[in-house]
């Protein structure tokens, strides 16, 4: 199978103010998606915001510095930081 563009992890959201959005099985999908991005050998690179910005002491939270408030969405400072992750000389098109 020929690889792909890069992909990106999906970010933490446990603890979100959103009743019912997280559940011990969204984590357990959310992980085996995030390992098969990473390992699975489909993309030609990965962008890792979930280790970006999850919290190292709880890694199934959002660190709090970059929450936006629900525990969810990623703020300036939390985009920020993703943006600053990325290789853009792996996305940027040569010419």
């Amino acid at each position: 199978m020929k690889a792909s563009p890069e992909a990106a992890t999906l970010t933490p959201f446990a603890g979100t103010i959103f009743p019912g959005y997280f559940s011990d099985e969204g984590e357990v999908a959310r992980k085996a998606v995030n390992d098969w991005i990473r390992t699975g050998g489909v993309f030609d690179g990965v962008i890792d915001f979930d280790a970006v910005v999850r919290d190292p002491a709880n890694p199934d939270h959002i660190l709090p510095e970059y929450d936006f408030g629900d525990r969810l969405h990623p703020n300036d400072a939390g985009h920020r930081k993703m943006g600053e992750s990325i290789d853009l000389s792996r996305v940027a098109g040569s010419e």
